[in-house]
C-alpha cells in the first residue's frame, strides 16, 4: 500500500498529508516529518534529517528500525552527555576487539541481516546490526566499536547536543 499510495500522490502532483504512528511508513512515504509527542511538535524535517540530526531522545527513539541504543554513566560522561545514542547499524561487531565487551543473548540470522541482542553488562542489552550473515551465537563474547562520528549525544533535559 506504501507504494500505491506514493504512486498516486506524485501522479497527482498535490499535497497530502498523511498520519501514522508507524516510523516506516512516515520514513519512507514522506517529504518531511511532524514528529508529535503528547500533541506537542518534537521536530520537523525531511526524514534522513530526523535520522542523521535528532533533536532530542524522543525522535531519537523513534526514527529507526531496530531503534537507537542509549547508554548513560560513564560512557556518555566521557563523551560530554548525559546520555549516548548509537544506532545499530553504526556498531561494528568483532570477536575479539576494543570497544564494548559483551555477550550475544540473542542473534536473529535474517540472511540479508543479523541481529544481535548483545549483554554488554553495565551498558545493559545493546542492538547491533551486521549486514549480511554473521556465524555468531547465543553465549559468543563480542565486541561492540561505535562509528565515533555517528555517536548521539544528549544533554540531562534529553536535548541533542551537536559539535
Amino acid at each position: 500500500m506504501r507504494l500505491e499510495v506514493t504512486r498516486l500522490q506524485k501522479q497527482l502532483g498535490t499535497t497530502a498529508i498523511y498520519v501514522t504512528h508507524d516510523q516506516v511508513e512516515a520514513m519512507t512515504m514522506a517529504d518531511k516529518i511532524v514528529v508529535l509527542n503528547a500533541g506537542k511538535i518534537e521536530q520537523y524535517g525531511s526524514p534522513l534529517e530526523l535520522y542523521e540530526k535528532p533533536a532530542n531522545l524522543f525522535v531519537a527513539g523513534f526514527i529507526g528500525s531496530p531503534k537507537m541504543n542509549f547508554i548513560t554513566g560513564e560512557p556518555a560522561k566521557q563523551q560530554g552527555a548525559a546520555t549516548i545514542g548509537v544506532r545499530p547499524e553504526h556498531l561494528k561487531v568483532e570477536r575479539n576487539g576494543q570497544g564494548w565487551q559483551g555477550t550475544v543473548a540473542v542473534a536473529e540470522h535474517l540472511g540479508s541481516d543479523t541481529f544481535l541482542y548483545v549483554d554488554a553488562g553495565p551498558l545493559g542489552t545493546l542492538t547491533a546490526r551486521y549486514v549480511g550473515e554473521l556465524s555468531l551465537n547465543p553465549g559468543d563474547k563480542v565486541s561492540l566499536i561505535p562509528d565515533p562520528p555517528r555517536i548521539h549525544r544528549f544533554d540531562d533535559n534529553g536535548k541533542s547536543i551537536h559539535a
